[in-house]
């Protein structure tokens, strides 16, 4: 955890520390669970005249957000660093990522909350008129992980304020002050009182899930098991983003310079603390020894540290050190290679250096569990079968990369992949597609995050309303029509029912 203590003066007072240095990031102070009932019951009634200002409404305000995020932009990011032990550059992606997906959603609530027109399924029912609207929950409850503080709580938040509903944000207790701006920020701009926190651990987000509408929960596949589990003692709908362990195909034919480039890119991002990170890397053999050179290259030009000036930062604490190292000691002892890093380093911070590790397989555990650090293990395959074959040998499908000069070929190979998203000739972009959900397979979660007008919908209910065309034939099966009426009504409906396609039917 980064590290977070609890002061000695005031029980409910934390103390956040930046993990790559120790020194004080700031202080919270934690929700008391009990107290998580009446801040829902608040959101609900605010959540009223929220839905009631209309799609128009809810964008200008959110307009107003997206301005006081820019303007606030450093504030933010320096704030990401002291309290992750980012690099600059890693901070750096979080606000413009919330910035796209604000600028689609204002551009696009009303049309993906218009009520939409279903045809009718027989010429019986043509004299009814179908639509169905798109009804907001009125407290979605959000769970949000300590790798992206900004992003990971916005990227949904934003699709349910946008949908009219109130939202209950749990910030993860390892970066929990970055929230607080947010908050600030929301509240500064004259916003309704439709945003709330709840700051704590395991009891606080038990309570949210109690008093949610719906629940939005990213993080690791055996939490958001429980989450689950807890939501369903209510029938509380879920949306679960697990965790991944994302697979890259490199063919024989693929343009290897950039192949590497990706690879080292997409595994060191962030310190390897993202759940779409590359985490083995499968290569044709007869380009396998290209391909590890250009990475090895890439990744000792690379500089570890917090702040400015450097490529990735520190891992989030201890035990996430730890599960890395394990993960890399388990490789060498059963027969990998690390041809760079593979030891902790001396000194203060939790860094980990980026290590490259080959000769490896799926006995060992860099292959088969999410490590969730800057490694990057590479294993040479015969063909693309074989590659299929082993990226799809894993309990996770988040998603996967493809890099081959035959886009079709790469396109025909993404669609054998079982995962939520597939880039071509590049990793980690589907992020970046706000038109699109993102979503897991297998234990990688169910359900779709932001993207897309599923982004806005998914935190609704559908409510189907049937209005009649014509007062003609109105209330034709009715008992108090005539059994001759009825009879008619029932051999309409039945030869209706009767003249579905015969074809290739026996």
């Amino acid at each position: 955890m980064a590290r977070m203590t609890v002061t000695s003066d005031v029980a409910n007072t934390g103390t956040i520390h930046n993990p790559a240095t120790g020194t004080v990031a700031g202080q919270v102070t934690w929700t008391d669970p009990a107290d998580i009932p009446a801040i829902a019951a608040g959101l609900r009634e605010a959540q009223r005249e929220w839905e009631r200002r209309g799609p128009k409404g809810r964008a200008r305000t959110l307009s107003r957000y997206a301005v006081w995020l820019a303007d606030h932009r450093d504030e933010i990011e320096t704030l990401l660093i002291a309290e992750t032990g980012k690099s600059a550059a890693d901070a750096a992606q979080e606000v413009p990522l919330v910035l796209m997906i604000l600028s689609y959603y204002i551009k696009n609530i009303e049309k993906a909350l218009a009520p939409e027109s279903r045809p009718a399924s027989s010429p019986l029912m043509a004299i009814k008129k179908i639509s169905v609207y798109y009804r907001p929950r009125a407290v979605v409850g959000i769970i949000a992980p300590w790798n992206y503080p900004v992003a990971n709580a916005m990227m949904d938040a934003i699709g349910a304020l946008a949908a009219g509903c109130s939202v209950l944000l749990k910030p993860s207790e390892r970066t929990p002050l970055t929230a607080e701006v947010l908050l600030r920020g929301w509240n500064e701009v004259s916003a309704p009182p439709v945003l709330a926190l709840a700051q704590g651990a395991r009891e606080v987000s038990e309570a949210v899930v109690d008093v949610s509408d719906y629940i939005q929960f990213t993080g690791s596949s055996a939490t958001g098991t429980k989450v689950m589990e807890r939501a369903a003692r209510r029938l509380t709908p879920v949306s679960l983003e697990l965790g991944g362990k994302d697979p890259m195909i490199v063919c024989e034919d693929a343009d290897i310079a950039l192949a590497a480039n990706a690879a080292v890119w997409g595994a060191m991002f962030n310190a390897g603390q993202t759940c779409v990170s590359v985490e083995r890397v499968y290569v044709l053999d007869a380009v396998y020894d290209q391909f590890v050179n250009a990475v090895v290259a890439a990744v000792n030009k690379l500089s570890m540290g917090a702040g400015d000036g450097n490529h990735f930062g520190a891992l989030i604490d201890e035990s996430q050190v730890a599960v890395t190292d394990r993960h890399v000691q388990d490789a060498l002892a059963k027969g990998a290679t690390a041809l760079t890093g593979g030891k902790r380093p001396t000194g203060r911070g939790t860094f980990y250096p980026p290590t490259v590790l080959v000769d490896v397989d799926h006995s060992m555990l860099c292959m088969t569990e999410e490590t969730f650090g800057p490694t990057l293990p590479i294993m040479k395959v015969g063909s693309v079968a074989e590659a299929v074959r082993l990226a799809n040998d894993s309990q996770y499908g988040l998603s996967a990369s493809v890099f081959s000069k035959d886009v079709q070929r790469a396109k025909d190979i993404a669609v054998q992949l079982d995962c939520g998203a597939v880039n071509i000739n590049d990793v980690i972009s589907n992020l970046m597609c706000t038109t699109a959900p993102m979503g897991g397979w297998k234990a990688s979660g169910i359900g779709v995050r932001f993207g897309g007008f599923e982004g806005v919908r998914k935190f609704c209910r559908q409510e189907t309303v049937v209005v009649p065309r014509t007062t003609l034939a109105a209330g034709g099966n009715y008992y108090h029509n005539s059994l001759k009426a009825l009879a008619r009504m029932n051999k309409l409906m039945t030869k209706v029912a009767l003249s579905v396609p015969r074809k290739g039917a026996k």
